[in-house]
């Protein structure tokens, strides 16, 4: 039998999407509370968003993430930096319950303990404060300018600690191929596409020995 609550859900599209949302809350505060105590500053998170462009990003790169952010403590609360519109900061809970089905993966420089001292930590939060405020980079520019999720990331901790998160690529070393990506290509840039930007992308960091899986 269909729980009542479901069959009200089925017939009012308004609820079916609080229901959704009360549940992947809960999914992340739970997820959150296994992952807490393993947490340490300058963690990196990825996750799959669920933005206009993610599907575009996905398909490009061959990979389901593509966002990332980065995680301080502040008090008793853990906090993701990001680049969105514009770079600021958000609630892990909330950061993660945003995502697609609230999963999420968490990487550490693997050599964290003396790669990320105090000092260079507080280097890492300086690196950072620098883009607060700044606009979303929508045609994923090199520039300080406006700036991208793992752009911010990146310059982050090249600046803080001399350290490269993720090999850089051009455009065209991305998969330009399918008709999605095509359009949001069209979208953003015409017909002077700038195949030859610097990127990184959120895979490209995933992916760097750099790095070691926490979650």
């Amino acid at each position: 039998m269909i729980p009542l609550l479901l069959l009200a859900a089925l017939a009012y599209p308004r609820l079916s999407r609080r229901l959704s949302h009360f549940q992947q809350s809960r999914q992340a505060a739970a997820a959150i509370a296994e992952i807490g105590p393993r947490l340490h500053d300058g963690d990196l998170i990825f996750q799959t968003s669920r933005s206009a462009q993610s599907q575009a990003i996905q398909l490009a790169t061959h990979s389901a993430y593509s966002h990332c952010g980065i995680l301080f403590r502040r008090g008793n609360e853990w906090r993701v930096f990001e680049a969105v519109q514009p770079v600021s900061e958000t609630s892990l809970a909330s950061w993660v319950a945003r995502g697609k089905d609230g999963t999420f993966v968490v990487k550490r420089l693997r050599d964290a303990p003396t790669g990320l001292t105090p000092a260079a930590l507080r280097r890492l939060r300086a690196a950072g404060e620098k883009y607060r405020g700044k606009g979303y980079d929508l045609y994923f520019g090199w520039s300080d300018e406006r700036i991208y999720c793992s752009e911010l990331l990146w310059k982050m901790y090249r600046q803080a600690t001399g350290r490269e998160i993720g090999q850089l690529q051009t455009l065209r070393e991305f998969d330009l191929s399918h008709p999605a990506v095509q359009a949001k290509l069209r979208e953003r840039y015409g017909k002077q596409i700038p195949l030859n930007e610097k990127v990184i992308s959120p895979v490209r960091m995933l992916e760097s020995r750099e790095l070691v899986t926490v979650r």
